[in-house]
């Protein structure tokens, strides 16, 4: 008899994985031996086993396997890449049922390792507790199904919708919106995608490291858009801390350390990068997800193209700027809201109904 909480287990300990596995999905597997679980495991590390197979390894008593049932919140692999076939390792042990939450959608896994194992003799059920598995491995599904990154728009704003005052140069500093307890979580946020992309308006003013600093984790990649290379190569984008794409009209000339130049033509409205030929660049480089930092007419290009996944936005409750550069509009379905410090930091996602920006 399927027991769906020996799934969440596996959601659990795939969570484990989040900002290490990407570009692959996370996973997590758990093996049940009559109703007790004897071996667990997740997948650690992009590169790195997968978790079936640290779920096989981590069982005392290996005669169990063949009177086991393996539970996997994804399809098991069945093609070599940078480790073996999950799916042959399975058979290998003679284990006899297999459960399993979401097919696969990768091309050349996608329903070939439940043929493989059902070919085999191995009981396979899917679709066990499918849409929580599509949520926790929404960017991986998102990108291989729809070819481009899960799209997440990202600001902080005043109580009266404010992201800024209006300011000329870099010389008048920003309002700083985010308290400390927020602006961990928006370094947390980073370190947990896969790149964060800023306009040339914003790093000219801001000049910002879009790093994840507050956070122990690794540093997403930063993507500058920047026609005519108007940002100084004296600016932190350029300091080499992580690994930089400048999507730009002109070649860099003088190189500067882990920046990487990509020429496009910026050809949609106003001389602009046109949002749908950003997203297919950005499939192509792999990139699986996106943090959208800014600025406020960057965010309303993905709106106009509803070409969006999530918004994350902060407001200062008691913060009132009367004016200023406005923020878009909320919009989506709300999924969490949090208050912390007087600051509500809510969480909203796409849903089928258009935005108004």
């Amino acid at each position: 008899m399927i027991d769906e909480a020996y799934m969440k287990r596996c959601f659990d300990l795939a969570k484990c994985g989040v900002g290490n596995v990407a570009p692959n999905p996370m996973v997590g597997a758990v093996l049940v031996f009559d109703d007790k679980i004897i071996g667990e495991g997740y997948h650690r590390k992009c590169g790195g086993p997968h978790a079936e197979v640290n779920a096989i390894a981590s069982v005392r008593r290996p005669e169990l396997l063949k009177r086991s049932v393996l539970y996997v919140n994804l399809e098991p692999c069945s093609h070599y890449g940078k480790t073996p076939p999950c799916a042959n390792l399975i058979i290998e042990k003679n284990i006899p049922e297999v459960v399993i939450a979401n097919v696969d959608p990768f091309p050349e896994v996608s329903g070939r390792g439940v043929n493989m194992l059902r070919a085999h003799g191995v009981k396979v059920t899917e679709g066990v507790l499918a849409e929580e598995g599509w949520n926790l491995n929404r960017r991986f599904f998102t990108f291989h199904t729809q070819r481009r990154p899960y799209v997440i728009l990202k600001w902080a704003q005043s109580a009266d919708g404010f992201i800024d005052k209006i300011r000329s140069s870099a010389a008048e500093p920003p309002v700083v919106i985010s308290n400390s307890m927020t602006s961990v979580l928006v370094h947390k946020l980073r370190s947990e995608e896969s790149a964060i992309l800023v306009a040339t308006h914003t790093a000219l003013l801001d000049n910002p490291s879009l790093t994840s600093r507050g956070w122990n984790g690794k540093n997403p990649v930063r993507i500058l858009l920047d026609r005519d290379l108007s940002v100084p190569a004296g600016y932190r984008l350029y300091d080499g801390a992580s690994r930089t794409l400048v999507f730009t009209e002109k070649e860099l000339g003088e190189k500067s350390p882990n920046v990487e130049c990509v020429v496009l033509p910026f050809d949609g409205p106003n001389r602009t990068l046109k949002i749908d030929s950003l997203l297919s660049e950005l499939y192509r480089l792999n990139i699986q997800s996106l943090v959208v930092e800014g600025g406020s007419a960057l965010h309303r290009s993905f709106l106009d193209a509803d070409l969006w996944d999530e918004m994350r936005v902060e407001t200062a409750l008691e913060m009132k700027l009367g004016k200023g550069v406005e923020a878009p509009n909320l919009c989506g379905t709300l999924v969490s809201e949090k208050l912390l410090g007087g600051h509500v930091v809510q969480w909203l996602r796409r849903d089928s109904q258009s935005c108004m920006v």
